[in-house]
């Protein structure tokens, strides 16, 4: 657990501070193309002349902002949606629902690419798509648990306290699902981040000079021909990510079960 910590820190601190850690700009010529390994270039440079080493920081960086934007995102819209479907009456819940039900039944994948290439690719219009397709796994997530929530006797006692929905949405019945969403949290980021670096190796991420790791693997994948492991650094470091989170997330998970059972004590 706390090695998993600590190596999740560290590649946040390696984003995080790309712009001090990086020997070189992200966009700045220093070489020729696709030079060796040495003591100048550490990762050698790429098909431009940019030190790889230092563009491997900046699409770290841009990558993991990228994957943690559209992730409160999606969070922002499913969650908000999804308790409004629970504690907004039948009708509500019906519309919010069957839309949902219908962006759910395009596949995911190809409905990006199609969006981003109708509006053409930037930051702002990945972190949209890719939040509001995500936002549907959440909405249907905290859907379910609000629904539980919403037939115990507290939301009741609070309705006829007068309270406003939006009070009986954030102030009652969110406060007692936040663990269950902070767990998806996780999840859909490694979704997410998978989904920006597939989208970028495809041609539909950060347009140039911009870095991202998903476009890093796809510029130099040729040196793979010649048996430069260069391009498989970054392809690693996106399954590295995605690993390391999903361990998290099933350690933490664990902690909160073994935690529940001793609450319940050995009597119960």
């Amino acid at each position: 657990m706390l090695v998993l910590e600590g190596l999740l820190g560290a590649i946040l601190i390696a984003g995080l501070f790309a712009p001090l850690l990086a020997p070189y700009g992200e966009a700045e010529i220093v070489g020729g193309p696709f030079e060796p390994w040495s003591a100048t270039h550490w990762l050698g440079t790429d098909q431009l002349g940019r030190d790889f080493f230092s563009r491997l920081l900046f699409g770290l960086r841009n990558s993991l902002g990228l994957a943690i934007a559209a992730t409160a995102l999606s969070f922002l819209i499913g969650v908000n949606l999804g308790l409004l479907a629970a504690s907004g009456g039948r009708l509500v819940d019906q519309v919010l629902s069957r839309l949902v039900d219908a962006l759910m039944a395009l596949p995911a994948l190809i409905f990006a690419l199609v969006m981003l290439a109708i509006v053409g690719t930037g930051s702002f219009q990945l972190v949209a798509i890719i939040g509001l397709l995500d936002s549907t796994r959440v909405f249907r997530l905290t859907r379910a648990l609000a629904l539980r929530e919403t037939a115990l006797d507290y939301v009741e006692a609070a309705r006829l306290r007068g309270e406003h929905l939006p009070w009986i949405m954030w102030r009652e019945i969110l406060p007692n699902i936040r663990i269950p969403l902070a767990a998806e949290a996780g999840m859909r980021f490694s979704f997410v981040f998978l989904t920006i670096a597939t989208l970028a190796f495809l041609g539909l991420g950060l347009q140039p000079p911009a870095a991202d790791l998903g476009s890093l693997v796809r510029e130099n994948a040729q040196l793979i021909t010649y048996g430069d492991i260069t391009p498989l650094i970054p392809a690693a470091l996106i399954a590295a990510i995605a690993l390391i989170v999903n361990l998290l997330i099933d350690a933490l998970e664990q902690d909160r079960d073994v935690l529940a059972l001793k609450e319940e004590g050995p009597g119960s």
